[in-house]
């Protein structure tokens, strides 16, 4: 043979080599399904770590159960609903969005926005001084895809975010760490409640439609969970260990009006948004915990002062030895059994827990398109 020709073939031989090396490096994590996570401390996956905030999980025995069996930032003894929806879909956990890890093939994969403290309004939780407020992790999704697009190409980059599972979880602090946080707050003053609700779902259609124009086509939105039912407000609230009464009223203002929006919303754009039933999936292990495999849903596994439910967990708190029966880890955040139990529910749920089609029903429609 030509030894021109020859060493041609060899040369095309080893860039054709090349190239399926580089497709097969860069295509499949390109057409797996991203996933993008935005809210608070029930999704935070660390970004807050990142911050000057008191609102942070970055100590023992925070993650105790975690793999590693350390703190990250998680507010849990082990997976949040973020880590455990990946691992239901068949994809690695999302980064934080400020870690410094996230780069190159990772942000392929999603990125976590989420900050603990924050609310669908921009004044709730000030006082934790410090954090990623919903406007700001926007603006973050916006950068992200910058950063995906010199990565993958702009039509590339579209394409994944169209394609991504979306999860935005809001609401609770806007009542806890904002209505409620003091008597006479500044926004209980402002409105009556049931004038309040209105308000915070209009802000928040707001934020759910900034998703959709920057490119989000399959989004879980949660609403709140039995706020009044949780060990801080039983601590600072309950008289007989029974759930806070008005803040049970607030929760059963808000979910309901978020579903009537996610419907007006999904009438006008197609079936974007879907309303996981937060409130209903807690109360199951919240009413009835023996059903559950718990023996108790009223006092927390970590924390102190009654029912272990005043302030947050730390190396001095009272800590339980089996996680595994307690349905609140802290005074606030479900444990990771309890988590289990949600996104199970989150993935197979009846349409009055997932409306209007629960996830797995969305991963087999979406997987014949």
């Amino acid at each position: 043979m030509d030894k021109s020709l020859s060493s041609a073939l060899s040369c095309s031989m080893v860039l054709g080599l090349v190239l399926v090396l580089v497709l097969s490096i860069v295509v499949p994590q390109a057409e797996a399904r991203a996933f993008f996570v935005f809210g608070d401390s029930l999704v935070d996956n660390g970004n807050n770590n990142f911050l000057a905030t008191t609102a942070r999980a970055d100590a023992y025995p925070y993650g105790i159960d975690y793999p590693t069996h350390r703190a990250t930032g998680r507010f849990s003894n082990g997976f949040n609903i973020p880590d455990l929806i990946s691992q239901a879909i068949g994809e690695e956990s999302t980064l934080p969005y400020l870690s410094p890890e996230l780069r190159g093939q990772k942000l392929l994969v999603g990125a976590n926005f989420a900050s603990a403290g924050i609310g669908i309004l921009n004044d709730t939780g000030v006082q934790f001084i410090n954090m990623i407020r919903i406007s700001r992790q926007l603006e973050y999704f916006q950068q992200y895809q910058q950063r995906v697009g010199a990565l993958i190409g702009a039509a590339q980059t579209q394409r994944l975010v169209n394609q991504a599972l979306v999860l935005i979880t809001l609401g609770g602090n806007d009542f806890v760490n904002n209505y409620y946080l003091v008597p006479f707050s500044a926004r209980s003053r402002q409105f009556a409640l049931p004038d309040y609700v209105p308000y915070l779902i209009s802000e928040y259609r707001k934020i759910l439609m900034r998703l959709y124009e920057m490119g989000a086509r399959r989004v879980l939105v949660t609403g709140t969970g039995p706020i009044g039912c949780v060990p801080a407000e039983l601590a600072q609230r309950s008289t007989n260990g029974g759930c806070s009464v008005e803040l049970q009223r607030a929760a059963g203002l808000f979910n309901p009006q978020l579903v009537q929006m996610i419907n007006e919303l999904n009438s006008q754009v197609g079936t974007v948004f879907i309303a996981a039933n937060a409130n209903e999936m807690h109360l199951n292990f919240v009413t009835n915990p023996q059903q559950y495999g718990f023996i108790t849903s009223k006092i927390a596994c970590c924390g102190q002062g009654p029912y272990n439910g005043i302030g947050l967990c730390t190396p001095a708190s009272n800590l339980c030895p089996n996680r595994d029966l307690y349905a609140f880890w802290d005074g606030f955040h479900p444990s990771e059994k309890a988590n289990r139990i949600i996104v199970n529910q989150i993935m197979t749920g009846s349409t009055d827990l997932m409306h209007p089609m629960n996830l797995s029903t969305i991963m087999a429609l979406d997987s014949r398109t």
